[in-house]
């Protein structure tokens, strides 16, 4: 089975009102442990950022949970980090840093930064400061919490734009490059 490439007919994750708070709020003074063996906290990033949060990468030789291609939105992690690997280059020309988080601990993630080639930090919330202060929409599957998928877009600490849902998850990365060069227009 090929995870860098979406299967046909994945369920469609709907709009559920779960980050309509979101928008407007300041990015909390939280912490997080980066795949470059640093702390970054959230509030102090400066200019514009763009926070893609993921439920988790598969790791090779990691059976996925049951059913996971039957949540809606759970399956394309890895397709999401590399469109954002593919834009990188036109997100920073577009003054743009880029953040991947999810709640997996840093050795899985940095697994994934290196089998992917990722140019940028991924981040860890594996003890859910971040989920639980800005109330991000998350779910639970075989006893793990996971953030469901969708994107922040923040300037200057404030978040002034939320992709939720984000689908199909290989799409966010252009849509996100989109929408930054509508509001540089």
């Amino acid at each position: 089975m090929n995870f860098s490439e979406l299967p046909q007919n994945l369920p469609v994750p709907l709009d559920d009102g779960e980050s309509s708070h979101l928008l407007g709020k300041s990015l909390p003074n939280v912490v997080l442990h980066s795949t470059s063996s640093r702390q970054v906290n959230i509030s102090n990033i400066d200019g514009k950022v763009v926070f893609y949060c993921y439920p988790m990468t598969r790791q090779p030789g990691v059976k996925l949970p049951d059913g996971w291609d039957s949540i809606p939105g759970a399956r394309g992690c890895t397709p999401q980090s590399c469109s954002f690997r593919d834009h990188y280059q036109e997100l920073q020309a577009l003054g743009t840093q880029v953040y991947g988080i999810s709640t997996q601990e840093s050795s899985a993630q940095i697994e994934a930064v290196e089998r992917l080639h990722l140019p940028f930090e991924l981040l860890s919330d594996a003890n859910f400061k971040l989920t639980t202060s800005l109330q991000l929409p998350n779910f639970e599957v075989e006893n793990k919490r996971l953030i469901k998928r969708l994107t922040l877009i923040a300037q200057e600490g404030k978040i002034v734009k939320v992709f939720y849902p984000v689908f199909p998850p290989d799409k966010n990365a252009q849509d996100v490059v989109d929408w930054l060069k509508q509001e540089k227009a």
